[in-house]
């Protein structure tokens, strides 16, 4: 088991480097390890989530970011298989639920980001003189109303995932949770690193 797990966080590695290595510009040699390490990864999870034939490659510049958010998210489910030991009868339910929790962080991220970024434009330094107020107190009211709906979201998606656990798998995977972000974060610092090297920065 810990040489699978070797293997997946070396075909993760890879393929990140790729990813990080195609935002920052093309050059030589670069597309060859992503292809192979996301089918290799795509093929240890099966049909579990968008790592399916025919999704776009990381290499490709339009997808490159979505494809390495799904690639760490894929990481994370094949470790939680092994870090709850997980049967076959929880593992599909596990996944679909596992999936629709990380979507609903990422959708609400993404959309706190957006009012954030209104925000800064509305208040920041740049921001036009006298600063419109009633922009700003509409935009804070959205961002407490997002916040609001946001963590009662996620509270239904850790419940739906919590049905398919018992008590003490539910309480491994919040440790497991904690350990694998600070993992997930870390290959990609790693991979920015040797991007930057190999690209002469």
């Amino acid at each position: 088991m810990r040489a699978g797990h070797g293997l997946v966080a070396g075909l993760l590695m890879a393929a990140v480097v790729a990813t990080a290595s195609a935002n920052a510009g093309p050059r030589a040699g670069g597309p060859g390890p992503v292809k192979d390490g996301a089918a290799a990864t795509r093929q240890d999870t099966g049909s579990a989530g968008p790592g399916r034939a025919g999704a776009p490659a990381p290499e490709d510049a339009g997808a490159s970011s979505a494809e390495l958010v799904n690639m760490l998210d894929t990481y994370a489910i094949v470790q939680a298989q092994r870090e709850l030991t997980l049967n076959d009868t929880q593992y599909p339910q596990f996944v679909t639920r596992l999936r629709r929790l990380q979507e609903t962080r990422r959708r609400n991220q993404r959309a706190r980001n957006q009012v954030l970024q209104d925000l800064r434009r509305l208040s920041g330094p740049q921001a036009p003189i006298p600063v419109d107020e009633g922009a700003v107190r509409e935009r804070l009211r959205t961002l407490r109303e997002h916040d609001d709906r946001a963590a009662a979201e996620l509270r239904q998606a850790y419940d739906s995932l919590d049905e398919v656990l018992d008590v003490r798998q539910q309480a491994r995977f919040r440790i497991f949770e904690e350990t694998i972000e600070r993992r997930k974060l870390d290959l990609v610092v790693r991979a920015r690193e040797r991007a930057a090297r190999g690209g002469g920065r």
